[in-house]
């Protein structure tokens, strides 16, 4: 049916029903002791016993029974009933959280790496010394069978690494202990939705696109344009979605549309149609 209320809705991945999965319905009124008619869109008892009651997060009707120790005598009023996250604001802190995974992989990786090259400047002429001989024996050996250009990475990063000055290899030592640390602090400050760190990753990403462009130019590979793409698209959805230097109404625009829930409305008891009602009475 078209027109009216009976528009049609485009489906939407409905993340309320996700989270609910995972942590549970929140259903007030499966805890009091008793339901009134004004909280008939939070719940309703049947006269068999049972009792549905509404989810505040995803509007699923959670079939149970009337509590034995209830929480509290009858349900508050609407204007006061505590309302979970939903809907764009539920969407995203889930993103938020994906991105904060993401940069948590970043620094383990970071970190990783900073450990092996902090290894190999302890024992820096020992390292570079081997990677050499092992690079020229390869060398030889894969000559000798035909196989040189299956394995030319492994002879060309042993190469690189024996050829590898010591001020170089400090400098790639502190810049990934500085990533490290960067992605890490982003990575914990965007799992607990501080603004600051949306500011941080938003500046990091931006600041490390340039080297990715260069990187991809000098060789292409899938997994150099997934992570460009990838970062290109949290960098737009950050400065956009969560309206960061004033763009998209700013800092105001972001509190005005957290205003748009109103539990009055959207938990207030289901009004008939006047068709229903006249039939009722007829």
């Amino acid at each position: 049916m078209k027109g009216g209320s009976g528009k049609s809705k485009r489906h939407r991945w409905n993340i309320e029903i996700l989270v609910c999965s995972r942590r549970g319905h929140i259903t007030p009124a499966a805890d009091v002791a008793r339901l009134r008619p004004e909280d008939a869109g939070l719940g309703v008892d049947l006269p068999d016993g049972r009792r549905f009651s509404r989810c505040t997060r995803c509007d699923a009707w959670v079939s149970s029974i009337a509590p034995t120790k209830p929480s509290a005598e009858t349900l508050p009023p609407l204007s006061e009933l505590p309302v979970p996250r939903r809907g764009d604001e539920l969407r995203e802190a889930l993103i938020l959280r994906l991105i904060s995974i993401d940069r948590a992989i970043h620094s383990v990786i970071f970190g990783l790496l900073a450990l092996v090259l902090f290894f190999v400047e302890v024992d820096f002429g020992r390292v570079t010394a081997g990677a050499r001989a092992m690079a020229r024996s390869l060398r030889a050996a894969l000559a000798q069978t035909g196989q040189g250009p299956s394995s030319d990475f492994l002879v060309r990063f042993l190469g690189e690494l024996g050829g590898v000055q010591r001020h170089a290899l400090l400098i790639l030592l502190l810049t990934a202990s500085a990533y490290c640390v960067v992605e890490a602090v982003e990575a914990v400050g965007l799992w607990r939705e501080r603004r600051w760190a949306e500011y941080l990753t938003a500046l990091a990403t931006a600041g490390f696109l340039p080297f990715e462009v260069h990187e991809l130019l000098v060789r292409v590979t899938v997994f150099r344009i997934v992570a460009l793409v990838l970062n290109v698209a949290i960098l737009l959805w950050l400065l956009w979605g969560k309206r960061l230097f004033g763009l998209n109404g700013g800092q105001r625009g972001l509190a005005a549309e957290r205003k748009q829930m109103d539990p009055t409305a959207d938990f207030a008891p289901p009004k008939w149609p006047s068709s229903a009602r006249s039939s009722t009475k007829s």
